[in-house]
């Protein structure tokens, strides 16, 4: 089951990967686990021994690192400017 809807994940697509119909872009992907990663996180605060829940959250946090490292690769600025606008390196 996803945990967006298609006018969430649009608007996400539109803000980060320049339109709504470009859900390739790896700016629009990054952010969108990051909405996926968040929700997941608050669902495990409240049940605790969802373990295969657990195992999906870590899957999304590694698919997200991996694109980190490529965008941060290809386009540094971009790299730094996602990662401020999004609030993940403190």
């Amino acid at each position: 089951m996803s945990t967006l809807t298609t006018e969430k994940k649009s608007r996400i697509f539109a803000e980060f990967g320049g339109s709504a119909k470009n859900s390739g872009s790896i700016e629009g992907q990054i952010a969108k686990l990051t909405e996926e990663i968040k929700h997941i996180s608050g669902h495990l605060q409240k049940n605790k021994k969802d373990f295969s829940g657990n195992r999906g959250l870590m899957a999304k946090v590694s698919q997200r690192k991996s694109l980190l490292q490529y965008l941060s690769k290809t386009k540094l600025e971009g790299y730094r400017a996602l990662i401020e606008k999004l609030g993940l390196r403190k």
